[in-house]
């Protein structure tokens, strides 16, 4: 905490920091005001939602999988600061257009033929946006911390993440979407100049050829990562942990509305306790490994996770059916008997989920060289995203074949079996590399 309390004071991290946090606010408060609006004002069907949730979100992580590898080699040989505020400037456009598209959609000008694909092909370049900057966020950390910083400054990101993340979601769940739609535009704006403050960061390695092909380019960064045995341990682990994570968020807004018969701000505030979750796992998993990076705790905080995923399940299982009533607000549904016990185990899924990926991502940043580091985040991205584009089809695909949206919750469960495996074959090849 002392380490922590020290980063936040120095320009080395600060404004980074700020970057990041208002990055994530901004990509939160704009999908979910989009997201929430169509799945409660647009749309009148438990597939179309579940079709629309699953397809705004392929849409936000398909740059990470076709782009990540471009944005890997130009933040190992360009200045990371430099690419911050290209980005963050990209953005204040991004935003213009994603909010004019949530203001038409409020008037009603012709929301399905102009204002849903405006704010989607926003929403697109949001996740172009943000393919560029996520290698820097993790790759410069090494390269402005010392040694015994970079956990404590992954913890740091991690948790301001979700708990930006869980600003935008309250106020995405409880703002007017013409609000948004100003506010999106000015937190770009806000974002810009901070990153501005970011001090240089320039190339650990000389100035080398970008390879432009997509393709080629990718597998090859890929394929670099089973040199390292813990990194690519902790990518695979890493991409099944966001698959499930994936799963989830596409559930909560339709699932909300259809099984728990529950307003907007009710799903809001199922991704707030989500978010919460994941902050304080972050913070408690860098408590307890003291500094150290080590996959030790990332076995048994998944298989936790996976309980309390089932757990989830048997709580909206047993939820009563109220056929023909209005949706519930905040206050009426937390005074129903089951709300606190569904509530903790969405706290206990995150909490679990934040000390599971945590410290996996802080392999990544601290085996390989420091000249290597964004081209690993960047590996790290493109598996991630093809396991989420994966995650986002396999929920429509369940869907599509009339699987209740409650059941698919299981799916999650089951996965986090595989992932406890994952992590702990990581520590076993954590464990080897130290014994030699």
């Amino acid at each position: 905490m002392t380490t922590s309390t020290h980063l936040v004071r120095t320009r080395r991290f600060l404004p980074l920091f700020v970057t990041q946090l208002l990055g994530a606010f901004n990509d939160n408060l704009y999908k979910n005001a989009m997201v929430l609006y169509v799945v409660y004002s647009v749309y009148n069907s438990e597939a179309a939602e579940a079709r629309f949730s699953a397809i705004a979100s392929g849409l936000f992580i398909l740059p990470f999988f076709l782009l990540s590898a471009l944005a890997g080699q130009l933040a190992d040989m360009r200045d990371k600061a430099k690419i911050i505020r290209i980005v963050k400037a990209c953005e204040i456009a991004i935003m213009l257009v994603g909010g004019t598209g949530l203001v038409l959609a409020w008037m009603g000008v012709e929301v399905e033929q102009i204002a849903i694909p405006l704010m989607l092909a926003a929403l697109l370049a949001m996740g172009v946006h943000s393919t560029f900057f996520g290698p820097i966020k993790y790759a410069i950390l090494p390269q402005h911390l010392h040694d015994g910083e970079v956990l404590a400054g992954t913890g740091l990101v991690e948790a301001g993440t979700y708990i930006a993340i869980l600003a935008g979601t309250i106020l995405a769940g409880w703002i007017p979407v013409e609000v948004a739609a100003g506010g999106v535009v000015v937190t770009a704006l806000i974002g810009y100049f901070s990153g501005r403050q970011v001090p240089p960061a320039p190339p650990m390695i000389e100035a080398q050829k970008i390879d432009f092909n997509v393709f080629t380019s990718s597998w090859r960064l890929i394929a670099n990562t089973t040199r390292h045995r813990q990194v690519f341990m902790a990518i695979v682990a890493i991409s099944f942990f966001w698959t499930v994570g994936t799963v989830l968020f596409i559930q909560f807004p339709p699932l909300a509305k259809n099984v728990l018969s529950a307003s907007k701000e009710v799903a809001s505030l199922f991704l707030v306790m989500f978010s919460i979750g994941i902050a304080i796992g972050s913070m408690s998993i860098n408590a307890l490994l003291k500094g150290t990076v080590s996959a030790r705790y990332s076995p048994a905080s998944v298989i936790v996770m996976g309980l309390f995923i089932a757990a989830f399940h048997q709580v909206c299982d047993y939820w009563p059916a109220h056929p023909g009533m209005p949706l519930m607000d905040v206050s009426t549904f937390i005074a129903q008997p089951l709300a606190i016990p569904l509530l903790l185990c969405l706290l206990g899924i995150a909490v679990a989920g934040g000390m599971f990926v945590v410290p996996l991502y802080a392999f990544l940043t601290t085996v390989v060289d420091k000249s290597e580091t964004a081209r690993t985040i960047a590996a790290n991205n493109i598996v991630n995203s093809g396991a989420m584009v994966a995650g986002s089809l396999l929920a429509v695909g369940l869907s599509a074949a009339g699987v209740a949206i409650v059941d698919q919750l299981l799916l999650g469960a089951a996965m986090c079996v595989v992932s406890a495996w994952l992590g702990y074959l990581l520590y076993r090849a954590e464990r080897a590399a130290k014994a030699a």
